[in-house]
């Protein structure tokens, strides 16, 4: 973020952001303070340095309960579309836009008003997950929270990198409230799960990488600055935030199917990663690579101990993205959940220990602008040129309460299935806490309508997977 970037930030925001502040600074012995502090006094949070009085509530990483990652078992949950949008997740954003090109957060920064723009992103941020949703987790029974964030809200500056510091055409601003996120979270004795979700020139060309587009150029040949920003982020991040991130995740799911020159790419930039986390903030805190839709056994030895400790693997399943996954029946999902578990139990125990990071309860792919702002389902035949029809979308996705018996009773078995698979190996981190639309993917929703137990440890299905 570069400086100018705080003073488009209105005055009220700024004062209510600073009457309101409960961050702190847990890594004190390293945090380039004095270097960034001259930037937050500037505006609101430029490199966010920010002290509390002996008086303040704010958390500390010394309030929160011991987690031990060689044996502990990871109960978590994403906060999916706060600092990067998603269409599906608040499709009220961008349906309020007016404009169909508008198809995510890129592309909102080229053609809407940035004054607006700002606005709705301001609010979106101080709104969309609040304090009382932190606690909601953790009388849920979860340990771990994931924040997604994008390289565009980390305010490096040119003492941070010799890249380029423009986030154009993203708006900056998100960085005092992601550091109000994980305060609020060790407040609430929930470890953080910190992961870079949109890297410069987009990862995967997914909606959720901030930019959807077929030509992502993140790792293609001659972006090494692409690469080098994203590290250079990493380190911002760990530096000026790690005394309240546990796990640093380097990069969410990065395209390893693009290729030779790609996965060569995501090779190097784990191990790279890996060197930034540890030499800026030592052994202290976890680091989180992927599998780059590779599959697990694909990163055999790789970051292995002795050359490496306290890496974690990031496992994503999903199984609505194709006709072949979307033809299963209910209880062929639950069946091919748990018929992971052998290779997955096997790469945990002789490799690195492996969560599954992202998953869900949804057999569809129903919910509202799922595949992308102006795409329908594949479920309906509507997916791009597909004409292959599954079923009808009515009461599979939408407000819980037109959900038949049937469907919800399917909901809660497969919750317990995946969640059987991640306690089997280092835990499970569920996508997504909260939605405008699609309560089947929504952990909160599901508590309230009673698939999701209040208590992880309670079971209707103890053998789901026996």
């Amino acid at each position: 973020m570069r400086l100018s970037s705080f003073h488009s930030l209105p005055l009220s925001l700024l004062l209510l952001l600073d009457t309101q502040s409960t961050w702190v600074w847990a890594k004190q012995p390293v945090c380039r303070l004095a270097q960034h502090q001259a930037v937050f006094n500037a505006g609101a949070g430029g490199g966010g340095t920010t002290t509390t009085s002996s008086s303040s509530p704010a958390a500390t990483s010394s309030t929160i309960q011991k987690f031990d990652y060689t044996k502990d078992i990871i109960r978590g949950v994403n906060l999916g579309g706060w600092f990067v949008l998603e269409p599906w997740i608040t499709p009220s954003i961008f349906e309020g836009t007016g404009n169909n090109k508008i198809v995510d957060e890129y592309t909102m920064g080229q053609m809407m008003d940035r004054t607006e723009m700002q606005g709705i992103l301001n609010a979106h941020w101080q709104e969309w997950i609040t304090e009382d949703d932190f606690k909601e987790m953790s009388d849920a029974g979860l340990n771990h929270v994931r924040i997604p964030l994008g390289y565009w809200s980390v305010p490096l500056t040119s003492n941070d990198t010799k890249t380029s510091t423009s986030v154009d055409p993203y708006l900056p601003g998100a960085w005092p409230y992601f550091l109000k996120a994980l305060n609020m979270a060790h407040a609430h004795n929930l470890h953080t799960i910190v992961d870079i979700h949109g890297a410069p020139g987009s990862q995967n060309g997914f909606d959720n990488s901030g930019q959807r587009t077929n030509n992502p150029t993140w790792a293609s040949a001659n972006s090494d600055d692409n690469v080098q920003r994203t590290l250079d982020t990493i380190q911002f991040v760990v530096e000026n935030a790690g005394g309240l991130i546990d796990v640093m995740e380097l990069l969410n799911e990065p395209a390893g199917f693009n290729g030779n020159v790609w996965s060569n790419a995501i090779r190097q930039f784990w191990k790279d990663g890996y060197g930034v986390v540890r030499k800026a903030v030592g052994n202290g805190m976890q680091v989180m690579i992927g599998d780059a839709f590779l599959g697990v056994n694909n990163w055999q030895d790789f970051l292995t101990p002795p050359d490496a400790r306290g890496v974690l693997m990031d496992y994503h399943e999903y199984q609505i993205f194709s006709n072949l996954e979307l033809s299963r029946s209910f209880s062929e999902h639950i069946s091919f959940s748990c018929s992971n578990l052998t290779s997955l139990q096997s790469f945990n125990s002789q490799n690195i220990r492996t969560v599954i990071g992202e998953w869900s309860n949804a057999p569809t792919d129903c919910a509202k602008w799922l595949n992308g702002y102006g795409v329908g389902a594949r479920w309906e035949g509507k997916w791009y040129q597909d004409n292959q029809v599954h079923g009808s979308c009515d009461n599979m996705t939408g407000p819980y309460v037109n959900y038949s018996q049937e469907y919800r009773d399917f909901l809660r078995q497969y919750w317990e299935a995946q969640v059987t698979l991640g306690e089997r190996i280092a835990g499970w981190v569920y996508w997504t806490w909260k939605t405008e639309e699609a309560d089947e993917w929504s952990y909160q929703k599901g508590l309230e309508g009673g698939w999701i137990p209040r208590n992880p440890d309670d079971r209707k299905y103890p053998n789901v997977c026996s």
